[in-house]
């Protein structure tokens, strides 16, 4: 079985040559701090820099709804005429990051396919572990869900994430499933190089030693910070890791990774588990790839957008 065409496959000499590109986020080796708060703060630090050096978007305007937690930071996107609704979650390893990540993409969504886009700045671990995230990122879909036909005409709503992002995208669907009664109005979850088993993978253990932003060492920490001490058992609850549900009656999925991430074996395990429940799923492979591939100046990288492009505009149509 082939996992991409021989277009993608022109691609692998360019997208190896580009890995000196790949940046170093500090804080995900063991050695270099003693505790778990100290640790993910360097690692916000880190990706704080990277993102510092991106154009800030132009449209983008902050605000907050309510949240289980207290007042919820969101990210908006608005479009002149909105023709359908995004909620955008973004990735960092549960314990980094922010809305401000994806704000080139979200700009993209908002204008090129009339997406009302909204960015949720949940709550990180370890300061809030499990279920802090998932209840913030549930709290913003139902917002989206009560608000969208009154304040965007939009009564269904897409889901996108990348990396811890795609997990909590995941866990969000499978709530508006089995909590609301309400996955008739999910129109769709673009889950980009997730991570769906919080116990790890074969991969995560080990990629053969490629190039790659994430190491073992760094997975596990984060994928520690996030459960707060879950054992075995609650490690494998749905709810936690979404390889063990039921995914049955779930609207499409395009899951999108590359050959050289540490997750790797999340979205193949994942997209074949999808496709035996009869849930319409597209798995999009790309060779020679590390774990966040998509920001690399690549063309595997404008391939994965075209591919994600035409994906939401079928959706949409």
């Amino acid at each position: 079985m082939r996992l991409w065409n021989d277009a993608i496959d022109a691609n692998r000499e360019e997208a190896r040559a580009l890995l000196e590109f790949l940046p170093s986020i500090e804080g995900l080796d063991e050695s270099q701090h003693a505790g778990p708060l100290e640790r993910a703060q360097a690692v916000r630090q880190a990706i704080s820099t990277l993102v510092a050096q991106a154009t800030p978007s132009t449209m983008a305007v902050d605000s907050t709804i309510a949240g289980p937690g207290g007042e919820l930071p969101v990210r908006l996107h608005m479009p002149d005429t909105p023709r359908g609704m995004l909620l955008h979650i973004h990735g960092g390893g549960w314990v980094a990051g922010d809305p401000t990540m994806a704000d080139i993409q979200n700009d993209q969504m908002a204008t090129a396919h009339g997406l009302a886009v909204v960015s949720v700045d949940y709550r990180l671990a370890p300061e809030h572990p499990y279920p802090a995230a998932p209840d913030d990122c549930e709290a913003a879909a139902l917002w989206m869900l009560a608000h969208g036909p009154s304040e965007w005409g939009a009564d269904r709503l897409l889901l996108a994430g990348e990396s811890a992002g795609a997990h909590l995208a995941a866990v969000t669907m499978l709530r508006l499933r089995d909590r609301h009664d309400a996955i008739d109005r999910v129109l769709g979850a673009n889950l980009v190089f997730g991570c769906y088993d919080l116990r790890g993978t074969p991969s995560t253990f080990g990629n053969g030693g490629r190039p790659d932003l994430l190491s073992a060492e760094g997975l596990l920490f984060t994928a520690e910070s996030f459960v707060g001490g879950l054992d075995e058992a609650g490690r494998r609850d749905p709810d936690v890791s979404p390889l063990f549900a039921d995914l049955r009656g779930l609207p499409p999925c395009l899951l999108s990774v590359g050959t050289y991430d540490h997750l790797l074996d999340d979205s193949l395990f994942f997209a074949a588990r999808l496709a035996a429940a009869d849930s319409p799923v597209e798995l999009a492979v790309y060779p020679d790839s590390p774990h966040g591939y998509t920001a690399l100046p690549t063309k595997m990288a404008d391939a994965h957008n075209e591919r994600v492009d035409a994906w939401i505009s079928a959706l949409l149509s």
